[in-house]
């Protein structure tokens, strides 16, 4: 039996999750065998049947994770609510064995937890920071150091420094950024799952 199974709403969510999970002592856990299922509706069908599809998995897996991005799936109600939802729609399968993560507003939120690894990981290519570089363009940040739309940001980034936002160059940035600086919730929610199934020795 493997140790986790993963439903996603797309590659890019995938790949930032595998090189997270490739750091198993940065998220204080010990290495764990998974499986990545990526849902043909993306953020929408995970929402409205990304617990069905892992209640399949229940036989296969010691543990289940749903995670989608807020933004795109469609949903009404807030993002805590709409996770909560989700988790007593895995609880009917799984017990507390499986959790559901809804990352408000979208993923790229994550990427946000230290500036200068992020400008070394993508080689930024300006002597000003790249916090400095999006305020002159423009673009917002809130009092928790963290871009108001984090998607359109990290695409700036990316054209800037000539890369494609591409699933694998989110797996380089998730390889190498601080797990522990990260302060998103929902990102913190997914440690403490972690940690919770899967402590470190």
């Amino acid at each position: 039996m493997k140790d986790l199974s993963i439903l996603v709403a797309d590659k890019t969510m995938e790949f930032m999750l595998r090189g997270g999970l490739e750091r198993p002592q940065a998220l204080g856990i010990h290495p764990i065998t998974v499986d990545f299922r990526q849902h043909p509706n993306r953020d929408g069908g995970s929402r409205t049947t990304g617990a069905r599809i892992l209640a399949l998995d229940h036989g296969r897996f010691r543990h289940a994770l749903l995670v989608l991005d807020h933004e795109g799936s469609g949903a009404t109600e807030s993002a805590v609510e709409l996770e909560r939802q989700l988790d007593d729609e895995l609880a009917r399968t799984w017990g507390d064995r499986a959790k559901a993560i809804v990352i408000d507003p979208e993923l790229d939120v994550w990427a946000w937890g230290a500036d200068n690894m992020l400008a070394e990981v993508l080689a930024w290519p300006r002597p000003d920071g790249i916090r400095d570089w999006l305020e002159g363009k423009g673009f917002l940040i809130n009092p928790e150091g963290k871009p108001q739309r984090p998607k359109e940001v990290l695409e700036a980034v990316f054209a800037e420094c000539r890369l494609p936002r591409s699933a694998a160059n989110y797996r380089k940035i998730a390889q190498r950024i601080s797990l522990v600086r990260c302060q998103d919730g929902a990102f913190h929610r997914l440690q403490q799952a972690l940690h919770r199934w899967f402590p470190a020795p």
